[in-house]
């Protein structure tokens, strides 16, 4: 079964002017993508409100925040790395890492790539189970 929420994308760190040419035939998509930039620029860093600052991205271009981890040594100039979800077309979601860098102070946006490609499985395992878990049980009136 062929997963919906990962796709074959080029790893690049996402800088502005990239973002602007991500995909011409969609425009709805670089329009998110560089409002998730623009939130993520107004991070006033330190790792305590690294996670809020990306949910709080994600959620202004109606994504998902899915879980983050300390990155020490799995991706270089990397303290931690939190994976989101951002629409892409219709039903479909694109998966982006936000990389907060060794001195706490900057966020940068990544594309899923060779290197990260087992973080990127693990994202789409995990969104799988979470799409399998019961739905919270109606609470009787």
């Amino acid at each position: 079964m062929e997963s919906m929420f990962s796709q074959e994308i080029a790893a690049q760190p996402l800088p502005s002017a990239a973002i602007a040419a991500a995909d011409a035939t969609d425009p709805v998509l670089p329009l998110e993508l560089l409002e998730l930039e623009l939130s993520l620029e107004g991070f006033s860093g330190g790792e305590p409100s690294f996670c809020e600052a990306v949910r709080q991205a994600a959620s202004a271009v109606r994504g998902d925040f899915l879980f983050d981890l300390p990155a020490t040594g799995l991706i270089s100039d990397c303290r931690r790395l939190a994976v989101i979800r951002i629409p892409e077309g219709d039903a479909t979601m694109r998966t982006l890492f936000a990389a907060l860098d060794e001195d706490g102070a900057e966020i940068r946006l990544l594309q899923p790539d060779e290197e990260t490609e087992h973080l990127l499985r693990f994202a789409d395992a995990f969104v799988n189970l979470l799409q399998r878990l019961p739905g919270k049980p109606k609470e009787d009136a």
